[in-house]
């Protein structure tokens, strides 16, 4: 994973601001309507609560040492959301559509991958700490 690359595309997609947000959602939604009902009404604060989370994410992503406790701690609050491993997966493809969408031309093969092992660890990490608080 080359934590650059993905700094630097997430750079070029972040600068769509809410939009970036608006169309993960919608994509995720749809492909999972039954997700709706663990989101409120009114998604505004959603949005900029997703934005920060990508932010903080790409940010320390080669920093593990703040990366993982940060990982940990969001798995932890999701986990009182109701969010199941299980969810993960849909999540993830969402995320990657929306990356793809906005990364327009500049999307690749390279990128992809990157984008999935990134995520990849963000799934074990927050997944983990979510089942300790079950074990």
């Amino acid at each position: 994973m080359d934590a650059q690359k993905l700094k630097d595309n997430f750079a070029l997609v972040g600068a769509n601001g809410v939009d970036v947000a608006e169309y993960f959602y919608a994509d995720l939604f749809a492909r999972e309507p039954q997700l709706r009902r663990m989101f409120p009404t009114g998604m505004t604060r959603q949005y900029e609560v997703l934005l920060g989370a990508l932010t903080q994410v790409v940010s320390s992503v080669d920093d593990h040492d703040t990366l993982i406790p940060y990982l940990e701690d969001l798995g932890r609050r999701h986990h009182g959301f109701g969010v199941l491993r299980e969810h993960y997966g849909p999540v993830g493809v969402s995320l990657l559509a929306t990356l793809a969408y906005f990364s327009g031309p500049e999307w690749n093969d390279d990128l992809e991958r990157d984008w999935t092992a990134a995520y990849g660890l963000v799934t074990e990490v927050m997944a983990g700490a979510a089942a300790e608080l079950v074990s």
